[in-house]
């Protein structure tokens, strides 16, 4: 009789530690969904947000002094887009199918994931910044018609 009291007894003390556990699983998975709730509200207000200006882009993803990085300036300082022989030129390289192809594919590279350059035309590239502030401002030549300025008459 003793040993079945004690086995009880046993059984009892075990369900009792199997019912903590289940408290603090539900404590846990309680905290786990508020946690996630959390992250998920982070993330939406994420999207809230402006995306990175084409200029601090440019700043963050190009590596300093390398070829791409010089023909951004290269383009910035145009104003428009330039044929990739333009920019060739600019940056004193040889103009040649190598290295065409070589400077092209790096920034057709960013042109693919909508990154810092554009491609107007064929082997023409511009830039995102420039194209973004240019939508804002008038063309410099706007009103201008053969070289001179469109009178108005009232």
């Amino acid at each position: 009789m003793d040993l079945r009291k004690e086995l009880n007894r046993k059984v009892e003390k075990k369900r009792s530690e199997i019912e903590q556990f289940h408290d603090e699983i539900r404590e846990l998975n309680i905290k786990m969904r508020e946690a996630l709730a959390y992250v998920i509200g982070l993330e939406e207000t994420l999207k809230l947000l402006p995306r990175e200006t084409p200029t601090e882009a440019a700043s963050t993803v190009l590596r300093p002094d390398s070829a791409v990085a010089k023909a951004r300036e290269t383009i910035l300082k145009a104003g428009k887009p330039l044929h990739i022989n333009e920019i060739l030129k600019e940056l004193g390289k040889e103009i040649n199918h190598d290295s065409k192809a070589s400077l092209s594919g790096s920034i057709g590279a960013y042109v693919r994931n909508g990154q810092v350059f554009t491609r107007p035309a064929p082997n023409t590239f511009g830039l995102l910044e420039v194209e973004a502030k240019s939508e804002d401002e008038l063309p410099p030549d706007f009103g201008i018609i053969n070289g001179k300025a469109k009178e108005t008459t009232a």
